[in-house]
């Protein structure tokens, strides 16, 4: 397990909530010593028309300069973003469709992604998928730190830890891939709605066991069966710890070539207030 992350990627678009996901990234960047890679990926707007004969060089050429537009408006962006003291980005952009499957790719060699939560009141036209998020960790298999469209960006990303457990892969994953944000926290809370562990006998591993050995420290909230409404109260309860970062594992199915999230993790997508680092 490694002590720290070396390479973070982070999604760029033309949206306002780029500044943030920039802004984030550098900050555990600098505190991970990683370096930080800004990947603009927005699908181009002729892609998103549907077919029809009466689309000319001249429309052809006006949606180009659409996009070549917002392109350079987040570049604009982010070359502020490094006129503030702060680790360096590099620069890396799509500029084709489809930008699934590219940004999926690199971020095979990230540590950890820089996503934003799915804004529904945005615009249709932005050229990023609703699912974006989420089709990013199922495509990559890596960690995403998932940021919330409302709301200011706390001070420290990974201060004060709510990791939503059980005995699955993706919250072990979850965990695996927070650790070295939890190495850094000041207060560990884990929050707990199912069983024990299966039964073995003599030196069992857990979690507790786990987290002592890479020098994390938490603290236990058992709660009964787990509720219907789990996302809702996962979250509501993150709030009243004054958590700045939730860890969770990503749930989901396939079902006939779609990808299909269980019902807390979608939950958890739609409503989110707070960072949330996910894994699939």
């Amino acid at each position: 397990m490694n002590a720290s992350f070396a390479q973070l990627l982070v999604h760029l678009d033309a949206s306002p909530q780029a500044v943030q996901r920039l802004e984030a990234a550098r900050r555990i960047g600098q505190a991970q010593g990683a370096a930080v890679t800004a990947l603009y990926a927005v699908t181009p707007h002729f892609v998103e028309l549907p077919f029809s004969p009466e689309i000319g060089p001249g429309i052809a050429a006006s949606l180009r300069g659409i996009d070549d537009a917002l392109r350079d408006r987040a570049r604009v962006v982010f070359e502020q973003s490094l006129a503030t003291p702060g680790v360096a980005m590099a620069w890396a952009e799509v500029r084709s469709d489809p930008i699934m499957a590219a940004f999926a790719q690199q971020a095979f060699y990230a540590d950890l992604l820089v996503l934003g939560q799915h804004n529904p009141f945005s615009a249709s036209s932005s050229g990023v998928p609703p699912d974006f998020a989420a089709n990013a960790m199922l495509m990559s298999g890596k960690p995403a730190l998932i940021l919330p469209y409302v709301g200011a960006l706390p001070g420290v990303i990974g201060d004060t830890v709510v990791i939503a457990w059980k005995p699955a892969r993706e919250a072990a994953r979850a965990v695996s891939a927070a650790m070295p944000l939890l190495k850094r926290a000041r207060r560990v809370v884990i929050l707990s709605w199912s069983g024990d562990d299966e039964p073995v006998e003599g030196g069992r591993l857990d979690l507790n066991g786990y987290l002592r050995l890479h020098g994390v420290e938490a603290t236990w909230q058992r709660e009964g069966a787990e509720p219907d409404a789990l996302g809702e109260l996962l979250l509501s309860r993150a709030f009243d710890l004054g958590a700045d970062l939730l860890v969770m594992g990503c749930y989901g199915h396939s079902r006939a070539r779609e990808w299909v999230l269980g019902g807390t993790s979608r939950t958890v997508l739609e409503s989110m207030t707070l960072p949330v680092l996910m894994v699939h």
